[in-house]
């Protein structure tokens, strides 16, 4: 199989990799080689090879192309055996690669320090397609128990019914239960998020890494709720996954997926015989691609505000007495954790959970907040501009049984709130506190 291209940077070796890019062209150049470990995910992205548009364009051109025409008809013979791919700029057929979308994998391989990256249509492709490039019939999963709900519900009940693929949940806190449920020579993976959704609890990654690889298993680390803040490659991990509908996209209007890691293995997943990308098919639109690679450039600038506001925001609730939970304030259990991974100037994630007790109480609370006092909007996902809450116990997480989401610590009044940037932080305060006050009121109704 040809190689795919590669991000400037190739994790573990300080050797420039300029020269896996096809011949430079007036549409393309080639920067610098970048430092080998860069500390900041948003030089090693302004360090990334720069495409233009076909006329010279500062943004590149979309290939929307389905498939492509060869100059000689025995290429393509050799483009199906491997012989030529995409690192000389030989493509077939888009649902293989395509040049706008692998594009967009080079920058994700920038910000997150890997050889290689190709985008999917989706989160949950890019979480699917890797555990089944991994794992035969019969493989196993050492899992976070603290999941986002369709992943958990992937590796509890579909994999298993579909697969014979089967997993076993762990508290990613407790080491010695981690090392106990790594079977060496039948545990194919160990995955975990960085910052598990819902509960914010922070995986130590450098450890959970080492033990998987003591073990000859592979480590896959969910990124979504932490971009640029973590780099869980440059800290051991050896496969990176995110859902780009969140933090990176930052519009809740794209659904989108990315898979960053060695090439060998992007490459496998491509594999016209035995790919899973390739052969599932969770093609990313070019389109979509040429978006995300438009927004990529700001997202420092977006994280840092998220993060900055979180912090601020979480602070003052706690000083009014509400039960708040965000790595960033010192009793998060995790707090110390988080501060030796991340990159100090983005802070400590834009999400902050609120846990109301219940439900009744949660749903009120959501409801002030959008309809009283416009400080948010009731909606699953993250990463919007705009505040977004949703109780997760049922919502995003239930999939989960009530035993599950008691040994995962949601609690049916939990309240996750992806901050938002949009108006003054102290306009978006006033509101927070005037829905407040409602709540705490027992004579106002919601539309008082």
């Amino acid at each position: 199989m040809a190689s795919v291209i590669r991000s400037n940077e190739r994790s573990g070796s300080s050797s420039d990799h300029c020269d896996t890019f096809p011949a430079a062209t007036k549409h393309q150049t080639l920067s610098k080689p970048l430092p080998r470990h860069p500390e900041d995910p948003a030089a090693a992205l302004a360090n990334a090879r720069h495409e233009f548009g076909e006329h010279g364009g500062v943004n590149m051109s979309i290939e929307a192309s389905a498939t492509f025409t060869v100059m000689e008809p025995e290429t393509m013979r050799r483009m199906f055996t491997g012989e030529l791919g995409p690192d000389r700029d030989f493509f077939f057929y888009s649902r293989h690669f395509n040049p706008t979308v692998l594009n967009l994998g080079r920058l994700m391989a920038a910000m997150e320090g890997t050889e290689a990256a190709y985008c999917t249509a989706s989160g949950m492709s890019a979480v699917s397609s890797v555990i089944l490039q991994l794992c035969s019939a019969g493989g196993h999963v050492v899992a976070s128990r603290t999941l986002y709900g369709g992943t958990h519900t992937l590796l509890a009940h579909f994999l298993p019914r579909t697969c014979n693929i089967t997993t076993s949940f762990v508290d990613i806190r407790d080491h010695e239960a981690v090392r106990s449920a790594m079977v060496q020579g039948k545990t194919n993976v160990l995955y975990f998020e960085t910052m598990s959704n819902p509960t914010l609890t922070v995986a130590n990654v450098p450890e959970l890494c080492r033990m998987a690889h003591d073990k000859g298993i592979t480590a896959v680390v969910d990124n979504t709720f932490a971009p640029m803040l973590v780099s869980p490659a440059r800290l051991g991990a050896d496969i990176v996954v995110h859902s780009m509908s969140k933090f990176i996209s930052g519009a809740a209007d794209l659904i989108a997926g990315a898979v960053c890691g060695p090439a060998s293995f992007v490459n496998s997943l491509m594999d016209t015989r035995d790919g899973s990308l390739m052969l599932l098919g969770p093609t990313m639109n070019p389109n979509v691609a040429f978006e995300l690679a438009g927004r990529l450039p700001h997202l420092g600038l977006r994280m840092k505000e998220h993060c900055n506001r979180a912090l601020v925001y979480a602070t003052r609730m706690k000083k009014l007495g509400l039960k708040v939970i965000y790595p960033g304030l010192e009793d998060h259990p995790d707090h110390v954790t988080l501060k030796s991974m991340a990159i100090k100037e983005y802070g400590y994630g834009g999400l902050v959970c609120v846990d109301m007790e219940t439900e009744e109480r949660a749903n009120r609370l959501m409801k002030l907040l959008q309809t009283c006092s416009q400080f948010g909007l009731v909606a699953v996902s993250l990463g919007y501009y705009d505040t977004l809450m949703s109780c997760s116990g049922s919502s995003t997480s239930s999939e989960l049984s009530k035993e599950e989401k008691e040994q995962s610590g949601i609690s049916p009044g939990l309240i996750r709130m992806s901050i938002g940037f949009n108006g003054t932080l102290e306009q978006k305060w006033t509101q927070f506190e005037k829905a407040l006050s409602k709540m705490q009121d027992p004579t106002k109704g919601v539309e008082d």
